[in-house]
């Protein structure tokens, strides 16, 4: 495949303006994270049927007539498992794509499971076997090589030429539109603002600490984050969990103290000890009354390994009723959402039945089993199953 190497702003602009005017573009992203919190962009790759374009966003410092065409909802986007490609969106510009779609989304909706590769996309369609040696190379090294730039080239070659077939498929089983909105909810995720004020909740272990020990744990997870963004380095490199909970859990309040916490490690002790005893400090002066809940873990809850049997059978059940797998329904992590709202719900309404009803069923925007397809096909009577204490 001919394919156009772009490396300077006049070439990009008049690109960009021939690709306007497309109805479809394959688009895929290279890039390098290794010891960065953010990918490093070192190809954009796009092709419309008619130019196949490969642009060097290291050579070319504004690379807004790019965005522009992501942000245009006259264009349908394609592109393959978008989930890293969103975040290089999200990082390098801010941008949210309108109009994409996800061709791993719409094989997953097809019976072939959600992490299908692109390669194994291909070759279902093709029979060819792609080489996919340059995957994990250096992207941000000039110049790129021969290799590198006819293996980006095919990315979004056979990605465009697959197009109608998979589009056909979909339209046929009727799942067009799931399809859609399951790329739109994963879209809408990654650009979600990270609330820095919980990130001490996602730590494993985080469980066992008490309040004043989440408070702790709560102000050291919020300092790594901002020293990660700061940075740009990967969160691990600031300091590590098992770290923080060990100073959480202790609270040290020298740097003698900290060296003989059992499970901390004594690098960041070294690097960062100083600056974590002073997040200790500040983290004293917190009141009592604002300490963050302690944390309840899912499977506390009386007979929960067996509510989620139960759930996940009745949803299989009906996955299994409209032609499709429970993987598609819901995944381990979405059962556990739509448990916890559940619960919580029946907290509130335990402590004040007569006013709380409406307050927490309206809450459910963030459990995806009660928003889009899934609560059309399932969410609902799941809820009215639920609320019967998931008995038939």
């Amino acid at each position: 495949m001919q394919y156009q190497l772009i490396e300077d702003e006049i070439s990009l602009q008049k690109l960009c303006q021939q690709y306007n005017n497309a109805e479809i573009l394959a688009i895929d992203t290279e890039f390098v994270r290794t010891r960065t919190l953010y990918p490093k962009l070192g190809l954009l790759q796009v092709f419309d049927g008619k130019q196949l374009a490969l642009i060097d966003p290291v050579a070319i410092n504004d690379l807004s007539p790019f965005w522009q065409l992501l942000t245009n909802e006259k264009i349908v986007k394609v592109l393959h498992a978008c989930s890293e490609d969103l975040e290089v969106f999200l990082t390098s510009a801010n941008c949210k794509p309108v109009n994409l779609i996800d061709s791993q989304i719409i094989m997953s909706f097809l019976g072939h499971g959600l992490s299908m590769g692109y390669a194994a996309m291909v070759e279902h369609f093709t029979g060819i076997a792609l080489d996919k040696s340059e995957s994990r190379t250096d992207w941000m090294k000039r110049p790129l090589t021969q290799r590198q730039l006819d293996y980006a080239s095919a990315d979004v070659d056979y990605l465009f030429q697959l197009y109608p077939k998979f589009m056909s498929e979909i339209e046929q089983v009727g799942r067009l539109d799931y399809a859609k909105q399951e790329t739109q909810l994963l879209i809408d995720k990654k650009f979600t603002p990270i609330d820095e004020d919980n990130l001490y909740s996602q730590m494993k272990l985080a469980c066992r600490l008490n309040s004043q020990q989440l408070n702790t744990l709560q102000h050291l997870a919020r300092w790594r984050f901002q020293q990660a963004k700061k940075r740009d380095l990967p969160i691990g490199f600031v300091a590590k969990d098992h770290t923080l909970m060990a100073i959480a859990q202790y609270n040290p309040q020298t740097i003698d103290a900290m060296n003989q916490l059992n499970g901390a490690e004594l690098l960041d002790i070294r690097h960062k000890g100083k600056s974590m005893l002073s997040i200790v400090k500040l983290a004293s002066q917190t009141s009592e009354s604002d300490y963050p809940a302690k944390i309840m873990r899912l499977d506390e809850y009386p007979g929960y390994k067996q509510i989620f049997k139960t759930v996940k059978a009745f949803i299989v059940a009906i996955a299994e009723k409209n032609g499709m797998t429970i993987e598609n329904f819901a995944s381990k992590k979405q059962i556990n959402q739509f448990l916890t709202w559940h619960f919580n719900v029946n907290d509130v309404r335990a402590l004040a039945p007569e006013s709380s009803h409406k307050a927490p069923m309206s809450n459910f925007a963030n459990v995806d089993i009660l928003t889009g397809w899934r609560n059309e096909l399932f969410g609902q009577t799941l809820q009215a199953f639920a609320d019967s204490d998931f008995k038939a």
